[in-house]
């Protein structure tokens, strides 16, 4: 089982290629940029393929992040998944984004108990999840400006870029631990899941909120009636 997974849902554009059977990221790519997702990451792929010395006809299954992120940095990674699996003929599984930053975080070992993930969702708000451990989300993912959810959160520990945007409201951020996410522990954290023989979600993205961009109210008339 060769694994290609991908994620653009956070400022990070991050690819990797994981062996599923040997347990091993292969080779990986990871670039922190929120404006350039549609640049970065079909020649990330290239490059992560070149350095694992294997062509894109080797991979048996692709993995993406379904977010929550914004709409334009999370549909570029969701289409390109899909494409890479039509033309592969192979399945595309999706997993929550903030699932596989929990993942990553867990994997320190510096995390005994619940703690918190948040990203950056902009508009003074962050996506967020609570878990149990590394593996076991509680709940299903949200969008809330930071102090609405201090009292039910704040006090945990607390990973993710967003969580350092707004020290006021969580406590105990942990800026030592993985802030983007990370393609490499979603590919892990699929490929174990898989091996379990869970089923995973279909590819399909978690907005959470309606895109930014808006069809304007008012047009001005330019040509003759």
């Amino acid at each position: 089982m060769l694994l290609l997974a991908l994620d653009t849902a956070t400022p990070a554009v991050t690819v990797a290629l994981y062996d599923g059977d040997g347990g091993t990221v292969v080779a990986q790519s990871n670039q922190v940029d929120a404006r350039r997702h549609g640049e970065l990451l079909l020649p990330s792929v290239d490059r992560v393929l070149s350095d694992a010395g294997v062509g894109l006809a080797a991979v048996t299954g692709v993995v993406v992040g379904v977010g929550p992120g914004p709409y334009t940095g999370l549909r570029v990674g969701l289409v390109t998944a899909a494409s890479f699996g039509e033309a592969l003929g192979v399945p595309v599984h999706g997993l929550c984004t903030l699932d596989g930053i929990a993942y990553a975080a867990g994997a320190t070992g510096e995390l005994p108990g619940e703690f918190v993930v948040a990203t950056d969702a902009r508009r003074k708000e962050v996506y967020w999840a609570r878990y149990a451990d590394a593996r076991t989300r509680v709940g299903e993912p949200s969008v809330d400006r930071p102090d609405d959810i201090a009292d039910a959160v704040g006090s945990l520990p607390a990973v993710g870029a967003g969580a350092l945007l707004y020290p006021d409201a969580f406590a105990d951020p942990r800026p030592d631990l993985p802030q983007h996410q990370s393609a490499a522990a979603l590919a892990a954290l699929a490929a174990e899941k898989l091996a379990a023989g869970e089923e995973l979600p279909a590819p399909r993205p978690m907005y959470l909120r309606r895109p930014d961009a808006k069809v304007p109210a008012n047009y001005k008339v330019v040509t003759p009636r």
